[in-house]
């Protein structure tokens, strides 16, 4: 498996756990890295993941709302719910990863770890979210 996906299923996991169990976020990813080391690469992605969701917390939330308003937030599987966060965090915030890709590995990881419909659902509320994020051109989307 390839080591940013290593990486954001890890930091997927973090966030799943202090979602589901209030733990504290960066505690709960430090437990995964010593369960499942990653390269010092790996552990900064990781937590720079970790950390971008838990400091715009509130706008990636507000940003699901807005791209599924026919699913509620409160309703939503806390998987799903975790793994949109992660990548309308790096589509927004962490832009050095492409776009295709971003939602290619948020695909991917819904498949992992969510239900037989949560591929094409999170495919289609990252999809919504670069529509809208379209009118700023981003060079790398041309990129592999």
């Amino acid at each position: 498996m390839k080591l940013r996906r290593r990486a954001r299923i890890l930091a997927l996991q973090a966030l799943f756990e202090t979602d589901v169990a209030h733990h504290d976020a960066q505690r709960a990813l430090q437990e995964r890295l010593e369960e499942t080391p990653l390269s010092p690469e790996g552990v900064a992605f990781a937590v720079a993941l970790l950390e971008c969701v838990v400091s715009h917390l509130a706008a990636l939330d507000e940003t699901i709302r807005q791209m599924a308003p026919h699913w509620p937030l409160e309703q939503m599987s806390r998987i799903d719910v975790n793994i949109l966060r992660l990548g309308i965090a790096e589509l927004v915030f962490m832009k050095e990863t492409p776009v295709k890709v971003a939602i290619n590995e948020a695909v991917e990881v819904a498949k992992l770890f969510g239900s037989d419909s949560s591929g094409r659902f999170v495919n289609g509320v990252l999809g919504a979210v670069s529509k809208q994020q379209a009118p700023v051109s981003r060079q790398e989307d041309h990129q592999t």
